[in-house]
């Protein structure tokens, strides 16, 4: 079984005319500490550490998941209900969501309106040093001498998941529908 991280991210539903998007932000820069089989990692992603599958290869698939799992889409560049882009603090993304969504959408509406689902992780991989020699590299942590963060500078995202916990605390998640805006798991407010 694969170990994916999970960063906070900011996902928003939002409905305008009918119309059902979920929206998303993923921060660079944030410090994230991943526990795996005992073992405990920091992470952090360079600025635009996603710009190859996003900018130059525009035609790579992406997809919006729940929880990594391919049988599980909400929206894909392919589909054209995804539109992503990267920039020097973040990647965001606006997923357009189906009329007639399928049941596990649904799921996942309800879950981050109830602020179950409060993060974003990134289905990625970092290309082999011959290809590019520079994707990651681990520096030490200041202040905390003898632990190490795996620097991300280059990576091919391949998806972005919504998922129940955050390793990034940077970010949150966000629901919007007519009635009620949902900033944060912290609070609630309602328009």
């Amino acid at each position: 079984m694969a170990d994916y991280p999970v960063f906070d991210g900011q996902l928003e539903v939002r409905q305008e005319g009918g119309r059902r998007t979920l929206t998303g932000r993923f921060p660079y820069g944030s410090l994230g500490t991943i526990a795996s089989r005992g073992r405990v990692r920091k992470e952090r992603f360079e600025p635009r550490a996603f710009r190859f599958a996003i900018e130059q290869e525009p035609e790579r698939r992406l997809d919006i998941l729940i929880g990594h799992d391919y049988g599980k889409p909400i929206a894909s560049r392919q589909s054209g209900t995804l539109d992503i882009r990267d920039a020097d603090d973040a990647v965001t993304f606006e997923a357009r969501l189906p009329d007639d969504p399928p049941p596990w959408v649904l799921d996942a509406e309800k879950a981050v309106a109830a602020g179950l689902t409060v993060g974003l992780s990134p289905g990625f991989s970092v290309p082999p040093a011959n290809v590019v020699a520079d994707g990651e590299r681990l520096v030490d942590e200041p202040g905390n001498p003898g632990v190490q963060i795996r620097s991300i500078a280059h990576a091919v995202l391949r998806e972005m998941s919504v998922v129940t916990a955050a390793v990034y605390t940077d970010a949150g998640v966000d629901l919007r529908s007519d009635d009620m805006v949902v900033r944060d798991r912290r609070r609630r407010l309602w328009l």
